[in-house]
């Protein structure tokens, strides 16, 4: 059977970067398996490294176009593995080196830039440019394009109408009704979509979860900031009533509605406008860099929820990169799985 171009582009990557260990401080590698590791598996590839007398395989995360934005959520994806997993990039910036490195996190890149922390063993190189890019083939597609990215998140929170018709799919995600038939058929070879006794069923969600995530923060966030803004304290964000100014409370304050674990340190609004009631209620002054964010709402299924929906909390602290947001995603993302669970 044919590979498929993803996987032959990750190899791709994979080589370049051995390739450059190799000559920049005789680092040794190579992948294991000729083909994509398990679908129930977080990695993309196993490999072998090798250094001197020290030799130890790992799990690979292959990763082109590494940002800023998603680097919160390759951090969460590896941290759980540590020393046992590796990032593979085409690219890893000083700043991201250094935030990779605090995090435990190694990692090898196309331009020779690596950590790698084992016994008897460091290797520790950042700052290196790259020759060539790699563009990632799994950005491309409809499917994790901007409205792709909202049939996924409606597919995600109502997985029931994932055996529905089409028609009905982009009534409720609000999108075009061509949208869902671009997006649906290619769903079931990314291995997100299972047809069984003559229905489709959402399968490996905790994936999807994660690739939406990814996307989400990539493509879509950051198109739909209408302001920022300071406050001078943060106390009303538990008693703040998001449906009286037409909004949807996520981030880290609704987070800290759902677990009583994060106290938070921003607060995001999702609505159609910034409200001006909003911004005098809470003494609120335009600050690029405030803590209170308004976003665009961008999703149509249940219009008065106060909360915004688990993949979107989710997501948010995801960006933050906080080690404790991180651990409280970690509870939103266990609450989403169990909730799919029962519901099925």
């Amino acid at each position: 059977m044919d590979k498929p171009e993803f996987y032959l582009r990750d190899i791709k990557l994979l080589e370049a970067a051995l390739d450059a260990a190799t000559r920049g401080f005789g680092l040794r590698g190579k992948p294991l398996l000729k083909g994509p590791i398990a679908k129930d598996r977080w990695a993309d590839v196993r490999v072998r490294l090798a250094l001197g007398e020290w030799k130890d395989d790992f799990d690979a995360e292959i990763k082109a176009g590494l940002r800023p934005a998603t680097l919160g959520a390759i951090v969460h994806r590896l941290a759980p593995h540590k020393d046992r997993a590796v990032l593979v990039a085409d690219h890893v910036t000083p700043p991201m080196a250094d935030t990779l490195r605090a995090q435990g996190i190694q990692f090898l890149d196309t331009a020779g830039n690596a950590y790698l922390e084992q016994p008897g063993v460091l290797v520790w190189v950042k700052g290196e440019r790259p020759e060539h890019t790699f563009q990632n083939p799994r950005e491309r597609g409809r499917a994790f394009a901007p409205t792709g990215l909202q049939v996924l998140l409606t597919l995600l929170c109502k997985p029931e109408l994932v055996n529905r018709p089409y028609r009905e799919i982009a009534i409720v995600a609000g999108v075009a009704h061509g949208t869902v038939g671009w997006v649906m058929p290619e769903l079931e070879p990314l291995g997100f979509i299972a047809t069984l006794a003559g229905k489709r069923r959402l399968v490996n969600v905790g994936e999807l979860l994660k690739r939406w995530t990814e996307a989400y923060l990539r493509a879509l966030r950051p198109k739909l900031v209408l302001g920022r803004y300071h406050a001078e304290n943060l106390a009303w964000w538990n008693i703040v009533a998001p449906r009286t100014y037409d909004y949807t409370l996520g981030g880290e304050a609704a987070a800290g509605r759902i677990t009583n674990y994060l106290r938070p340190g921003t607060v995001t609004m999702y609505g159609n406008k910034v409200e001006p009631r909003f911004l005098v209620d809470h003494k609120l002054r335009n600050d690029p860099n405030g803590e209170i964010e308004v976003l665009r709402r961008f999703w149509t299924f249940d219009p008065d929820a106060e909360l915004a929906p688990l993949p979107v909390i989710y997501a948010d602290l995801i960006r933050t990169g906080d080690a404790r947001c991180l651990e409280t995603a970690q509870l939103i993302e266990e609450k989403f799985l169990a909730g799919l669970e029962s519901s099925r």
